[in-house]
């Protein structure tokens, strides 16, 4: 395995923040952060199922940031949660995967069909350095009232006022706002 870090002596946490290289089973990572995101996640699952109201707290302490009156269907399935910003009056169906290795911004009046994913992880193509397991993360933001389409795949940014649908996802026409 190649040393991807000599002479870096930032924690594979900070790496992963900045954006670098990173390696992602990191124990300190995925002992604290990512199984805290596990546990609300399950925990908002049923929460949910019991009292969709009163479950809204669960979920406000897993994301970063929910916007008021914004609302996310489980199951959620998330990395972390708290890279993961939410605008007011958004609505988010059933089954949301948000990867968010990196900053994840969903903007206000937003609407995420169901089955969405939101991925902001990337990992060598080369068989060598994709062996040493490093990935790395590029930021998504979805701007204001905009909708992304049941099933879509996004990887990049998605502008304000627009409709985006597929794999990957791509605007297919603008909204009147």
């Amino acid at each position: 395995m190649a040393d991807h870090f000599a002479g870096d002596p930032r924690t594979n946490r900070e790496r992963m923040l900045a954006g670098d290289l990173y390696i992602v089973d990191d124990p300190d990572l995925a002992a604290r952060e990512a199984q805290r995101a596990v546990r609300l996640a399950a925990e908002y699952l049923a929460a949910y199922a019991r009292d969709a109201d009163a479950a809204q707290s669960v979920v406000a302490e897993l994301i970063g940031s929910l916007g008021e009156g914004a609302h996310i269907k489980p199951p959620l399935f998330v990395d972390y949660g708290t890279y993961i910003t939410v605008g007011e009056g958004t609505f988010v169906n059933y089954s949301l995967t948000a990867l968010d290795v990196a900053p994840i911004t969903i903007g206000s009046h937003c609407q995420i069909g169901p089955n969405v994913q939101l991925l902001t992880p990337t990992h060598p193509v080369e068989p060598g350095p994709r062996r040493d397991r490093p990935e790395a993360a590029l930021p998504i933001t979805i701007g204001d009232n905009s909708v992304i389409g049941a099933g879509a795949v996004v990887t990049k940014d998605v502008p304000a006022n627009v409709v985006a649908l597929g794999n990957p996802a791509r605007v297919v026409r603008s909204v009147e706002v």
